[in-house]
């Protein structure tokens, strides 16, 4: 298995479903109270230079419960040392590094200069562990078996989504992106997607086309950190695809919808929806 975990699309799929079982079997160890330190000794060093509530918290959680230790940083990269000088430095004292950054060069400077595992835990084009957690969350609620089970993404072609594409070119998931023209995520990605998908992958810009039969609604917030010059324009062009009670009316009956936070309630998603029985 590769040393770091930057992107989904390094992954096998029987490796990315590993990865799930073993969640699966730690998380029910921890509900049972049995001890899983499997990390007892080692440490990771937490960079953050994006606001952080859940990536911060679960990470810290995460390394106390397998036994290890977190140390956070607040770390500008590149401004009083350069990303490869902070990256081998902390080779020295700690045995990961989990990086949530505004530039994805900057994690893959890491991950190039240091032997041990770097963890992508967010940049401006990738967020592999949230859709991680997110498909395990899919599975525990629509089965282990994803084939023929259709996610359907509601709005920007982002980051999230970017992760989302490159864990169904690696696991049979049927994967469609409805958004308004434009807004369909880096080129690369999707080319290379629309090539390697294990299961159906579809771009389209009309709401009742791509939602009907959707197992699972997925959105995010319109405008990410970084992209507020755009915001009122943003507004404007997605405010059509709200997920909403109508909206969740083109799904399936037993549709649950998701978001990975933090959500603007009243732009990309009702009240009612956020907090409704769907919502998972």
């Amino acid at each position: 298995m590769v040393k770091d975990f930057i992107s989904l699309a390094d992954y096998t799929g029987d490796e990315l479903l590993e990865l799930l079982d073993l969640a699966d079997e730690l998380k029910t160890m921890q509900k049972a109270g049995k001890p899983h330190k499997l990390l007892n000794g080692k440490t990771l060093a937490l960079i953050f230079e994006k606001p952080s509530l859940r990536t911060r918290l679960t990470f810290q959680i995460g390394m106390f419960q397998l036994g290890g230790n977190s140390v956070l940083m607040d770390a500008r990269l590149g401004e009083r040392e350069t990303v490869p000088d902070v990256a081998r430095n902390l080779e020295r004292w700690v045995d990961g590094i989990m990086a949530r950054t505004f530039r994805h060069e900057h994690v893959m400077q890491m991950a190039e200069c240091t032997r041990i595992p770097v963890i992508n835990a967010l940049t401006d084009l990738l967020h592999p562990c949230q859709i991680l957690a997110d498909a395990q969350t899919l599975r525990e609620h629509k089965g282990r078996d994803l084939s023929g089970v259709k996610l359907v993404f509601v709005g920007d072609g982002n980051n999230v989504f970017h992760s989302w594409a490159n864990f169904a070119s690696r696991v049979p998931l049927n994967l469609t992106l409805v958004c308004p023209e434009g807004y369909s995520g880096n080129p690369d990605i999707v080319l290379r997607v629309h090539k390697e998908a294990k299961g159906e992958f579809v771009i389209t810009h009309n709401l009742e086309t791509g939602l009907r039969g959707a197992d699972a609604v997925y959105t995010d917030v319109w405008a990410s950190m970084g992209q507020e010059a755009e915001a009122a324009e943003r507004q404007r062009v997605f405010t059509p695809y709200q997920v909403n009670a109508a909206l969740m009316a083109m799904a399936k009956p037993d549709a649950i919808f998701m978001h990975c936070l933090p959500a603007h309630r009243g732009q990309e998603v009702s009240d009612d929806v956020i907090d409704g029985a769907h919502s998972v």
